[in-house]
């Protein structure tokens, strides 16, 4: 625990102006991020006598071990920065906001030339440009019931690409093309710019502009009664009931043409929960919510300025709407105003509704903020306690001196001793910790050895640690530690995203997690004992004695620990024994996803590959140019040449890659025996314009699944 006056900055150091502050701890990990309007008025607080802090104030300074500011010239530029430094740095001290779901979204796909409405989800920062969203809604089949009625009288495209195509090949629509609910672009019923003005008007209505279309089919109901067609009546009659039984699931609940966002607070000592009432048309047309740690003493106000960044520290535009409610305003108001102006380019109201509709529909937002609290205290109660026995059972199961708070584990994946991966995952607190998974790529030696393989990667990791803890959490170089100067990084973990940046990229400045910089408790192998052994060994050949090591077999579920001849057997029934399984399963998938990447990448690799500045654009030009691998090789330069964008030593190139690659057998089909015809080269196709072609080498396709 640090004294903060060991780093408490000197009187008159800290300027009198606004800015944004960031504490650091001892591996100069940023830890908290703060602004100010005065940096010095506000530091100063940390710095008081520690019985005078808020206990979790006090932890926070007592974990640091210094801290650094930034000045800036407006408290505007200080909202802004201070939100792209939580948003970089995750310091553990913030406030932050955990969504436990992915909200649906209705999204119309206007960027096509027949737009398509669907249901997506994940956050909406990831929208494509030309998509119109509609949303979050609380849940998928709310969306589906709406579209589906709404079809009746919008009958938008709502198939995938692949049956799309499918239907336009045979020349027959599907399922809801017959029964009238899409209009059959596929198959020609209808243009593309009839079809995209049907989705214009779903847009238009989805949008709130309802009374428009209401209208119009009520007129054309009463002229068809009126020329005495009643059938065509009757079904303009029960449009109009799908309507308005579809504009039903969005009750009025404000003025038309109101839009707003209406934000409530349920908080305690140590949680606060945060709802989201997305108002467009005066009707609600999404819900969201959040729960956050009080990790600081921090106010209503706070709360919402936090989640006013959270919610619109992404969008632009009409995204942000002209008003916005919350239960109480941040201190100051001003700058969060002006915030929220910039982003969407025109006025925002941001106050606290006193009377009226407003205030009735605030107070339902309060109470499902309320609701939301409850049910997740239950829900964390449960869960805490768990996941606490679960460690204690370890801990006392494995004689640690303590409970394992951070745990880590890995497996190798391989096919056949090819392609021969492993995954380390983290767990902390018994919770996945993603963020700090790593994969490696096995280069120490050819073949299936699992226990070689367990000996490389922790070795690998742990010199890692090493080198990271010898120079105080900084890299200086980008090689590999212990590796001597100027040696090249490790090519296993530059191809799995693991090779570390230069040391202009991680500087004393960048406070973010470093890899392989902090130690776990307790290392986890899957296998018995003789994974088990290479993984201690691996530890003493490093002088590493404070990590515990453990192996879970899967046969039994036994619990192998190093130089132990019997396994320790923990109950089926126990919850230390679950949570090594769900982290070991996590620590399988995470390998076979990769070593499965990394087959199929070999799969559809290519001579072509080997081309210097041959791109894909190039490398599909050249394979529908000549239909085949093998007539490309039969290609003299001056054929090659005739391809549009490859010039004389483009070709010269491509001839010397083809030349030196030795081209494979016949193709055989595994599932009638027959040799496939010699013109084309295994896997290949020439497909029609605009379809990706495989570029695969013959030799390494041809045990690929056809």
């Amino acid at each position: 625990m640090a004294d903060p006056s060991s780093y408490r900055p000197r009187p008159g150091e800290i300027p009198d102006s606004p800015g944004v502050y960031r504490f650091r701890d001892e591996h100069r990990r940023v830890i908290y991020v703060g602004k100010a309007k005065s940096l010095r008025q506000r530091l100063a607080n940390y710095f008081q006598d520690l019985a005078g802090l808020h206990p979790r104030t006090r932890s926070m300074v007592t974990t640091a071990a210094s801290v650094e500011w930034t000045v800036v010239s407006t408290e505007v530029e200080a909202l802004q920065l201070e939100y792209s430094w939580i948003k970089e740095f995750d310091p553990r001290f913030n406030v932050k906001y955990r969504d436990d779901k992915s909200y649906p979204y209705l999204a119309v796909t206007m960027n096509e030339d027949f737009p398509r409405v669907q249901v997506m989800r994940g956050h909406k920062k990831n929208k494509k440009k030309g998509v119109r969203y509609f949303g979050p809604y609380a849940h998928a089949w709310a969306i589906r019931d709406t579209v589906d009625l709404m079809l009746r009288v919008f009958p938008v495209r709502t198939c995938s690409a692949g049956v799309f195509k499918n239907a336009a090949r045979t020349g027959r629509p599907c399922l809801l093309g017959y029964i009238g609910k899409c209009s059959a672009p596929c198959v020609e019923r209808i243009s593309a710019e009839d079809h995209r003005e049907l989705a214009e008007e779903f847009c238009d209505f989805m949008a709130g502009r309802t009374g428009t279309y209401l209208r119009r089919l009520e007129r054309q109901m009463a002229d068809a009664a009126e020329e005495m067609e009643y059938e065509r009546a009757a079904r303009l009659r029960d449009d109009i009931g799908a309507l308005k039984k579809a504009m039903e699931k969005n009750a009025v609940v404000l003025a038309d043409a109101t839009d707003a966002d209406l934000i409530a607070v349920a908080e305690d000592e140590l949680e606060a929960a945060v709802q989201i009432f997305h108002v467009r048309g005066g009707r609600v047309r999404g819900q969201r919510g959040w729960v956050t740690d009080k990790v600081e003493e921090i106010t209503t106000g706070a709360l919402v300025e936090h989640a006013l960044q959270q919610l619109y520290g992404e969008e632009t535009g009409d995204a942000v709407p002209r008003e916005v409610l919350v239960p109480a305003l941040p201190d100051p108001v001003e700058p969060v105003q002006e915030w929220l102006t910039g982003r969407r380019g025109a006025n925002v109201s941001l106050r606290v509704p006193q009377r009226g509709d407003k205030k009735a529909l605030m107070e339902t937002v309060e109470r499902n903020a309320q609701q939301a609290l409850v049910l997740h205290k239950t829900k964390r109660a449960s869960d805490l306690t768990t996941r606490s026995r679960a460690l204690e059972e370890i801990s006392d199961a494995l004689e640690l001196d303590s409970a394992p708070l951070r745990i880590e584990c890995y497996d190798i994946s391989h096919l056949q001793g090819d392609d021969v991966v492993a995954s380390m995952v983290v767990f902390e607190d018994g919770l996945a910790r993603k963020s700090e998974y790593r994969r490696f790529q096995i280069k120490g030696f050819a073949g299936q050895d699992d226990v070689r393989s367990m000996h490389e990667v922790i070795t690998r990791r742990f010199r890692r640690y090493l080198a990271e803890k010898e120079r105080t959490g900084e890299w200086t170089d980008g090689g590999e530690p212990g590796a001597e100067p100027g040696a090249q990084a490790d090519p296993g973990t530059a191809a799995a995203g693991l090779a570390e940046p230069p040391a202009s990229t991680l500087t004393e400045d960048d406070g973010r997690p470093k890899r392989f910089a902090y130690p776990p408790q307790l290392v986890v192998v899957d296998g018995g004992a003789p994974q088990v052994a290479a993984a201690q060994r691996a530890l003493d050949e490093l002088g590493i004695d404070d990590i515990a090591v453990c192996g879970l077999a899967k046969r039994l579920e036994e619990v192998w620990l190093p130089g132990d001849d019997d396994p320790v057997v923990l109950p089926r029934t126990s919850e230390g024994l679950y949570l090594l399984q769900r982290i070991r399963d996590e620590a399988h998938r995470f390998a076979i996803t990769y070593q499965r990447a990394k087959r199929a990448k070999r799969f559809r690799s290519s001579p072509l590959d080997d081309v210097p500045g041959l791109g894909d654009t190039r490398k599909q030009a050249l394979i529908k140019h000549f239909g085949s691998l093998k007539r490309l090789r039969s290609a003299t330069i001056e054929q090659i040449c005739d391809v549009p964008g490859i010039g004389r030593k483009t070709a010269e190139t491509i001839v010397a890659a083809l030349a030196q690659a030795v081209p494979g057998g016949p193709a055989v089909n595994t599932a009638t025996g027959e040799i496939m015809d010699d013109t084309e080269e295994p896997g290949q196709q020439t497909g029609s314009p605009g379809e990706p072609v495989s570029t695969g080498a013959p030799d390494e396709r041809r045990g690929q699944e056809r």
